[in-house]
């Protein structure tokens, strides 16, 4: 024998499963979308850091196990990978604070406030850096573009690049990813192993 079920009793679990399935998807949407809203957040705030005792001007390279639990996403992205984060929304483009910026890995100073303007690019720059010993230079042929690729002495982080269209005195222009950087507040400098630094900010 078959059994028929009833047009309306049919049309009830159509329906009904037309209604489960309407709510899973929108479930699995706002999922999908907390995370990505989750992930953005993460990837463009800069929060950890690798050397957390007062800088001595001594630096061991850790694993990249090590930098990969220790840095956040952006952080390792830019710093191990080459990366750009996005303008006008990293942390420290529009930083007016007096102190210095150092490498986010090996805490090695790498720029001063005093030396920063505003670029209008989104990203911090800067005139010069704090010695010209705290950098080095790589042609970057990237993008089907020939560009001066920056990175730090000790660690070999990715900074960013150098242009040649910046303002007196220098006419040069170091954008760098504020992923790659840690800004040391002027009235921090002595605890944290700056204090040799704080000269840079007297009249």
């Amino acid at each position: 024998f078959i059994t028929r079920v009833p047009p309306m009793k049919t049309y009830t679990i159509r329906s009904t499963f037309a209604v489960l399935t309407l709510a899973a998807v929108t479930t699995a949407g706002i999922s999908i979308a907390a995370d990505a809203m989750q992930n953005s957040s993460n990837k463009h705030t800069p929060t950890a850091t690798v050397v957390t005792a007062p800088w001595n001007g001594e630096f061991v390279m850790p694993s990249e196990e090590v930098l990969r639990s220790r840095l956040t996403p952006i952080q390792y992205e830019v710093t191990r990978e080459e990366g750009t984060e996005r303008p006008f929304s990293n942390e420290y483009w529009d930083n007016k604070a007096e102190g210095i910026y150092v490498d986010v890995i090996s805490g090695e100073p790498l720029f001063s406030s005093t030396d920063k303007f505003k670029s209008g690019t989104g990203w911090p720059s800067f005139t010069r850096p704090i010695a010209d010993t705290a950098l080095s230079a790589h042609t970057d042929t990237r993008f089907f573009m020939k560009r001066t690729e920056l990175k730090s002495s000790m660690a070999g982080s990715h900074l960013g690049h150098l242009f040649d269209d910046g303002p007196e005195p220098t006419g040069q222009r170091y954008c760098i990813n504020s992923a790659s950087l840690r800004f040391v507040p002027k009235a921090e400098l002595e605890a944290q192993g700056y204090g040799e630094y704080l000269s840079l900010f007297e009249d």
